[in-house]
């Protein structure tokens, strides 16, 4: 199983950005979706980005236009750069891999999680 760990969370006013990054061992990472999910307290998690394996990409309206994801094939490594931040964004964020190539949308679909980051945006 792939180990998944993100960095690149913090504290950050509102109307600013963070990047969040996410490196995974194991081989075969360009074979796979990845993910970026959030959990905020008191909510369920959800999925903010996700990026196929040939680097098609899907955001659920709540962040698109504000959140990008990338993936670098060579550096293991998937990020999340997040703009115009807003207090609604706190959450921890983790990253995941699909059991996929294709676009994965439900977290049923990923096989492995990160341990978490957290990102705070203060008003």
């Amino acid at each position: 199983q792939v180990q998944l760990a993100e960095s690149g969370g913090g504290l950050v006013q509102a109307g600013g950005s963070l990047r969040l990054s996410c490196a995974a061992s194991g081989p075969t990472f360009s074979d796979y979706a990845m993910g970026w999910f959030r959990q905020a307290p008191g909510k369920e998690r959800e999925l903010v980005a996700t990026i196929s394996g040939i680097t098609s990409t899907y955001y659920p309206e709540s962040v698109k236009g504000r959140f990008t994801i990338s993936r670098d094939n060579a550096k293991k490594t998937v990020y999340l750069q997040m703009d115009r931040l807003k207090p609604e964004d706190t959450a921890v964020y983790y990253c995941a891999r699909s059991t996929v190539g294709s676009l994965s949308f439900r977290q049923g679909d990923y096989d492995s999680w990160g341990q978490g980051t957290q990102v705070t945006v203060s008003s």
